[in-house]
């Protein structure tokens, strides 16, 4: 949410406000332009329903009230939060599982469905070069996307994939970085949509609902 520790912490360790277009400056660390390309692009954000195109019958405002629904669902919580590595990226991920926060991806991921245009035959072709498990590639039939549900992993993406001999450099600079948020809990108390305008640029946050509040837009 903006105007958290955590929302200012991540925006500025990957170089840009997804919420404002702006670009903070990030870390005095070597390198870390580089690696964090692809968050940068993203902004710092988790993700509960992965990207999609809308389906042409689909449109916008009716996915807004879709989203509003499904926060209008959840009551805010907590999670604890550490600096994790994930397939040799490092991410903020939580200290332990959370039943709230698996629901209420589970429930992004199929209240929001019917608005997903299904995957092209070169997309499902490119997913699944990353070897799925059965379970996986059920998910990617049924959800245009392989890591959901049972296979789903909350995750705030701070990197690029690092070689080895990276990653505890990077772990330890975004551990110091983030000290102050990941001492105590963090609340999750909102969904946001983001657009992408056009293929390959930046993405922006369009929306902000409160949890438990329909239709109550907390940013725009």
């Amino acid at each position: 949410t903006p105007g958290t520790a955590l929302h200012s912490l991540g925006s500025s360790w990957v170089g840009r406000d997804a919420f404002t277009g702006e670009t903070p400056p990030q870390p005095d660390l070597a390198g870390i332009g580089v690696v964090t390309g692809d968050p940068r692009r993203y902004g710092f954000h988790a993700t509960l329903k992965p990207p999609f195109a809308l389906r042409d019958t689909a449109g916008p405002e009716a996915l807004l009230r879709a989203v509003a629904a499904v926060a209008a669902g959840q009551q805010a919580f907590t999670v604890n939060l550490k600096v994790g590595v994930l397939d040799q990226f490092l991410a903020l991920v939580p200290q332990e599982p959370s039943e709230a926060l698996q629901n209420l991806a589970d429930r992004a991921v199929r209240d929001l469905d019917g608005f997903r245009r299904p995957p092209t035959p070169d997309e499902l072709t490119r997913r699944r070069l990353a070897q799925l498990t059965p379970s996986q590639e059920r998910h990617l039939a049924d959800w245009g996307y392989p890591y959901v549900l049972g296979d789903f992993r909350f995750h705030m993406t701070l990197t690029e994939r690092l070689p080895p001999a990276y990653i505890e450099r990077f772990r330890a600079a975004a551990e110091a970085h983030f000290a102050p948020v990941l001492a105590a809990p963090v609340a999750i108390d909102g969904l946001t949509l983001f657009e992408e305008a056009t293929p390959g640029a930046a993405f922006l946050a369009i929306r902000q609902f409160s949890l438990t509040a329909p239709a109550a837009e907390v940013a725009a």
